[in-house]
């Protein structure tokens, strides 16, 4: 029987088949799906923002940002028997949930979201085989070990599995 683990904002875990992990809540945040298919080993990262750069070296935050929170994952899917050159990735959210702000570092917060993770992944040599990325509307995101298959949830849009 499998059970659900649940992804808070600027966290991750990592889970093995049959289990299912899930995030809420993924607006301008990106939900990072790492798996290795030969161990089904599933990790999920929920990161807020870009670049860990230009904040206070204090580790606790790191699950934060996606240029820390990846390469983390992966080291604890690692340590549960993962090899990175196995891992595929699945990408989520991202989304301008800002409309109509001046602001125009916030406004493309979900889009500068995107770019540094897509840019960590490239850096691991991590390819990215599905996304569902950018728009204007929020997601929930579950990420079976099974399979590695990405399903999203929207309201007012339905549901799609990639």
């Amino acid at each position: 029987m499998s059970q659900v683990v649940t992804v808070g904002i600027s966290d991750l875990n990592a889970v093995k088949a049959p289990d299912v992990l899930v995030t809420y809540a993924l607006g301008s945040c990106v939900g990072i799906c790492l798996y290795d298919p030969s161990m089904k080993i599933a990790g999920l990262s929920h990161i807020m923002l870009p670049s860990s750069v230009q904040m206070s070296a204090d580790k606790s935050q790191a699950m934060k940002f996606a240029d820390t929170a990846i390469e983390i994952l992966v080291h604890r899917m690692e340590k549960m028997g993962a090899h990175i050159f196995r891992m595929k990735a699945k990408i989520a959210g991202g989304a301008q949930m800002f409309s109509g702000v001046n602001n125009s570092s916030l406004a493309n917060i979900g889009q500068r979201n995107v770019i540094a993770v897509k840019q960590e992944l490239l850096r691991l040599h991590i390819p990215i085989i599905a996304e569902d990325t950018g728009k204007n509307y929020g997601r929930t995101l579950y990420f079976g070990a099974d399979d590695g298959s990405m399903r999203i949830k929207s309201v007012n849009r339905g549901e799609w599995v990639w």
